[in-house]
């Protein structure tokens, strides 16, 4: 598809339903507004702990509650969604009475990476739509879990970098738009974005590495012995603790991110949110010739059973995400 199309443009192009495209576009518009925020933050006083902790018992920025608010302020006006779900908020967000209900719900992390926010790392906003069941006019919390990943319809991503780039897929290929500030239209700059399946660059925080399980222990292990080990190559090891920006580099030039679950968090899943960050994101590796797993199972099979229930991820170039995966089976 021609670079250089707006994001209107090309969801038209893609005969992407009405609906669900103007819901993008509206998602799109808040996430112009948080890159506007984050450009700003230092100036107004927004950087910095909030004295909170979200539902995780996370400590919250300021900014994780600020881009909380505008995501949920303005989707909840625009008649398309029937509910929200935010990895900020415990449980569902529900659409005011006063605006019209739609079709849609939509799961959000308003900000990934937030932790980086005060020394000037590229953070993220991450979004996943999926249809509303037929006739439930106010989902319950049942129906925001009734869905697995596979059923979502749309997932996305934006990261505020050097550049604000989104990176969009609803089931037809992955596509990403680079936010050009002087006429505020996200443009078009890659289409068909396909991952290599063979990489020697692996994404994971090393200072956990003693509470692993023996599978990730070994494969790290063997990375680092290079041409000499198993392996038989020399590996590179990234480590931006963002996971936007670690995926927007497997998208580029392929890679392998880890986040496995560990002795510390075991008894509750692991470390990332299922419908806020691994479903999402497992869309957008698969649609674009990846592989998304915790090591025994396909993310996008996983039936959820809380709204914020985490798992341990695996997920990027394909032949080496499947290397992983055999180390868990042996």
């Amino acid at each position: 598809m021609q670079n250089g199309l707006s994001l209107k443009q090309y969801l038209k192009n893609n005969s992407v339903d009405a609906k669900l495209s103007d819901l993008v576009i509206e998602t799109a518009l808040t996430t112009k507004e948080i890159a506007g925020k984050i450009d700003r933050a230092s100036l107004e006083g927004a950087l910095g702990m909030a004295g909170s902790e979200n539902i995780q018992g996370e400590d919250q920025k300021k900014l994780d509650i600020i881009t909380n608010d505008f995501m949920f302020e303005h989707l909840a006006t625009t008649g398309l969604l029937a509910g929200m779900g935010s990895e900020e908020v415990d449980l569902p967000m529900e659409i005011p009475t006063e605006f019209d209900r739609g079709d849609y719900i939509i799961f959000f992390d308003p900000l990934d990476g937030s932790s980086n926010i005060d020394v000037n790392i590229s953070v993220g906003t991450i979004f996943s739509i999926i249809k509303n069941p037929q006739g439930t006019d106010k989902p319950a919390v049942e129906d925001y879990l009734s869905q697995k990943g596979t059923e979502q319809v749309c997932a996305g991503f934006v990261v505020y970098g050097p550049s604000t780039t989104l990176v969009l897929t609803t089931g037809n290929g992955v596509a990403m738009f680079t936010l050009d500030k002087s006429i505020g239209e996200y443009t078009l700059v890659r289409d068909n974005v396909t991952i290599p399946e063979d990489t020697a660059e692996f994404a994971i925080n090393m200072s956990n590495q003693r509470f692993w399980e023996a599978p990730v222990q070994e494969y790290i292990a063997d990375c680092l012995a290079g041409e000499t080990g198993v392996l038989g190559k020399r590996y590179n090891m990234r480590w931006v603790a963002s996971m936007v920006a670690e995926i927007f580099r497997i998208l580029t030039r392929g890679g392998i991110f880890l986040y496995p679950v560990d002795e510390r968090n075991k008894e509750i899943g692991g470390k990332l949110r299922l419908m806020y960050e691994a479903n999402p994101i497992s869309m957008i590796i698969e649609q674009a010739g990846g592989v998304a797993s915790t090591g025994r199972e396909r993310i996008m099979e996983i039936q959820p059973n809380n709204l914020h229930q985490r798992v341990p991820v695996i997920m990027g170039s394909k032949n080496e995400v499947e290397k992983v995966v055999a180390y868990h089976q042996k």
